[in-house]
């Protein structure tokens, strides 16, 4: 009968370099999940500052077309 010794040494090392490559994964994730988070956050206050002078141009052309409605009575 043959004695194998087993080496850990290798599957070790293996292991190890799978992690360090999770880690690493999970690193760039994280940094990608606040990229993406920080551009959120831009467009929903670029979607409100344009809702804001949508708001404020639809005001304006409501005033516009009041004034013309009266202008249009009194002749």
């Amino acid at each position: 009968m043959t004695d194998y010794a087993f080496d850990p040494a290798p599957a070790k090392q293996s292991l190890e370099a799978k992690l360090d490559k999770l880690v690493d994964l999970c690193h760039h994730l994280s940094q990608e999940n606040q990229s993406l988070k920080a551009r959120e956050s831009d467009w929903m206050r670029e979607r409100t500052r344009l809702m804001e002078k949508n708001e404020l141009a639809r005001t304006r052309v409501e005033a516009m077309i009041t004034r013309l409605k009266a202008l249009e009575e009194e002749t």
